[in-house]
């Protein structure tokens, strides 16, 4: 058995950790893209955290069976890989950002296929690709969360608010409607009882006197006919 060149087992060890590594690889076919738009394209990808490497199929194929990963049926044609790799703090790397930069580049340069690849250890095809294009970036989705957390707390705050304002409304709008056309009503009956105080006294008094001035009328009819008997 023939041993490889160092360079291959060199190439090979080093497609296999980065195959192991990125948390995201997609496959790609360059056929026709010339080395400007090769460039283009690599600079694009690492604004986005990836890394685009052209490789011989046989390297690629040798490095997925030895980190047990199956990328056969898409190792045909001019290769080329795109790994989403960590970045600083970000250990998972920006898989979507890169999803976006190839399918954007892919419109513009039909010549660029994607093919299919890996995502956190599975096997996606070109439609699973698509589909991490089409998320929305994590800042975007940050912001969305966040909003939707802080919504229910803005609606308690604001009924909280609400409540102490509505009630003294609501108070106002009794006294306006029920209590403040009864207090005035209540006044002048109490006046009127107030006036009606001395003829009730005047009319007791008169009462009282009745007997009074029957028994004195009554005295003075009987003096009179004693006088008139004496005369007589």
């Amino acid at each position: 058995m023939e041993n490889p060149r160092p360079e291959k087992v060199a190439a090979i060890a080093e497609v296999k950790d980065r195959l192991e590594s990125a948390t995201s690889v997609v496959v790609t076919e360059y056929r026709g893209l010339t080395v400007t738009q090769l460039r283009e394209l690599r600079s694009t990808l690492r604004t986005s955290g990836g890394r685009y490497k052209v490789y011989k199929n046989t390297l690629v194929r040798r490095a997925a069976d030895e980190a047990g990963i199956d990328l056969e049926e898409y190792l045909v044609g001019p290769t080329a890989l795109a790994f989403a790799e960590p970045q600083g703090d970000d250990e998972r790397g920006d898989v979507v950002g890169m999803a976006k930069a190839l399918r954007d580049f892919a419109k513009t340069n039909p010549e660029l296929v994607i093919k299919g690849g890996l995502f956190d250890g599975s096997a996606i095809d070109a439609d699973g690709v698509k589909a991490l294009a089409d998320i929305e970036p994590r800042e975007v989705l940050l912001a969305k969360l966040a909003g939707l957390m802080a919504a229910p707390l803005q609606q308690f705050a604001g009924l909280l608010q609400a409540v102490p304002r509505d009630f003294a409304y609501g108070l106002q709008a009794l006294i306006d409607e029920g209590g403040a056309s009864d207090a005035p009503a209540s006044e002048p009956a109490a006046e009127e009882a107030a006036g009606d105080e001395p003829a009730a006294e005047a009319s007791a008094e008169a009462a009282s006197d009745e007997p009074a001035a029957e028994a004195e009328a009554e005295a003075a009819d009987s003096t009179e006919t004693q006088d008139a008997g004496e005369e007589e």
